[in-house]
């Protein structure tokens, strides 16, 4: 019995879930069409080159959620994960989880995404234990503020630590799978990294590591 730890986007899904996201909030009429989608592809292609700062992206995409609540955001997200992210849900992702289910492994999900919608996403895959980036409220409404560490980069690292002493869990026997340069820090950390349809970068670092190199459908 060990930890398995699992990236959201582009892991698990084929897709980033905070791209689709936006795309939703333009539907919605919460965010102004062409000019707000531009921003969010110019940040997330910061974001696959390794240069972005995380704050930056947040700040942005979570203007549209000020002044909401956390039970309005639910109620639109709900139908959201079912007609727009199920059908990218990587049907190989359903079989590793399955297989670690059987092996009586942790499963646990570790994304730079929202909370929100992090965690509605590893409930459709049947996990429970997440850690995301958490989001401010003042007096039930969402600020557009984050709090604490950033589940990004490194700070996947800092948060999964803080975790694991509240849990008395250790990465003893551990996996992590990712598609991405940016968990580097955290794949450099667990007993068995693996990558998932890798970016360049991360690829690179793969053949050159020998880690193992999956292909999800």
């Amino acid at each position: 019995m060990a930890l398995a730890i699992f990236d959201l986007d582009d892991t698990l899904i084929h897709g980033d879930c905070s791209t689709l996201w936006s795309l939703e909030m333009v539907k919605l009429g919460w965010a102004d069409g062409e000019s707000f989608l531009a921003h969010e592809q110019e940040l997330m292609r910061q974001y696959a080159a390794g240069t972005l700062a995380m704050e930056d992206y947040m700040t942005f995409t979570l203007s549209p959620l000020v002044g909401r609540t956390p039970e309005e955001i639910a109620h639109v997200v709900e139908p959201f994960v079912e007609d727009v992210i199920e059908p990218v849900l990587y049907s190989d992702a359903s079989r590793a989880l399955a297989a670690h289910r059987a092996a009586g492994d942790r499963l646990l999900v570790i994304s730079a995404s929202a909370h929100f919608l992090v965690s509605a996403i590893a409930e459709r895959f049947g996990i429970d234990e997440v850690l995301a980036i958490d989001l401010e409220q003042q007096h039930g409404f969402y600020t557009g503020r984050t709090e604490g560490v950033l589940t990004y980069r490194e700070g996947k690292v800092i948060r999964l630590e803080s975790w694991m002493i509240e849990q008395n869990e250790t990465l003893a026997g551990s996996c992590f799978y990712s598609d991405s340069r940016n968990d580097l820090p955290l794949l450099q950390v667990v007993d068995n990294p693996l990558t998932v349809n890798p970016d360049p970068t991360l690829r690179a670092h793969a053949e050159q590591a020998g880690w193992p190199i999956l292909t999800w459908r």
